[in-house]
């Protein structure tokens, strides 16, 4: 599926791999990369692309169920909360890396079965969700 329109672009870079550096261009961004032990790293003081993930796609789903919820009329609370857990591992081909995904979501006050509705809906409209839809099989829960 193709974009109608491009409202945004981001510009970022990165020097040095997983044990580098990586910033935006206009540096509102700008983060070390340290590789985790289980990747075989020294678990550093840095970020890592799995946990910059993590955060973009939360963001992402969330600004995606806000839209679903205006639609049908349901107010989400203040704190309603998405949490991402990005796993990463060698692909089943053994042809390289493959990444997992998992969202938890969390909206005090709003009906269980109303709240699963919306986050079905917001998996649809999510750009996150839509880029990685044919590629990793991204367990949704609610809280």
């Amino acid at each position: 599926m193709s974009v109608k329109e491009v409202l945004y672009k981001a510009h970022g870079h990165a020097t040095g791999g997983r044990a580098g550096k990586g910033a935006t261009d206009d540096n509102k961004v700008n983060v070390t990369l340290s590789v985790p032990k289980g990747l075989g790293g020294d678990d550093g003081p840095g970020t890592n692309p799995e946990q910059l993930f993590s955060v973009g796609y939360s963001a992402c789903f969330l600004g995606a169920l806000k839209v679903v919820a205006g639609k049908e009329k349901v107010k989400l609370p203040e704190d309603t909360k998405v949490s991402a857990e990005i796993g990463i591992g060698p692909r089943e081909d053994g042809e390289g890396f493959g990444i997992t995904a998992a969202l938890t979501i969390s909206a005090n006050g709003v009906d269980k079965a109303q709240l699963e509705d919306l986050v079905q809906k917001a998996h649809i409209v999510c750009p996150y969700s839509n880029a990685i839809h044919k590629s990793v099989d991204v367990k949704l829960s609610v809280a």
